[in-house]
């Protein structure tokens, strides 16, 4: 959850079910941006890994993840 969700949350108080609702949303937002991001990484060359500064061997770890791990 980012610090702004967080905020707005605190802020301007929903009921239960659509703070359950809103945190479902956000997770599943961050899920698919993991998988998102992760396909992109597995794509890349060695020379642009390097180029973001990422070596081979830690972006073959981090494809490797499932999309619900951090």
């Amino acid at each position: 959850m980012t610090q702004a969700t967080a905020n707005a949350l605190s802020t301007h108080p929903l009921p239960p079910f659509s703070r359950a609702l809103l945190r479902v949303t956000l997770l599943v937002v961050s899920w698919e941006m993991r998988r998102r991001t992760r396909k992109d990484l597995r794509g890349l060359s060695d020379h642009m890994l390097y180029d973001i500064g990422i070596d081979p061997m830690t972006a073959s770890i981090e494809t490797a993840k499932p999309f619900w791990r951090p």
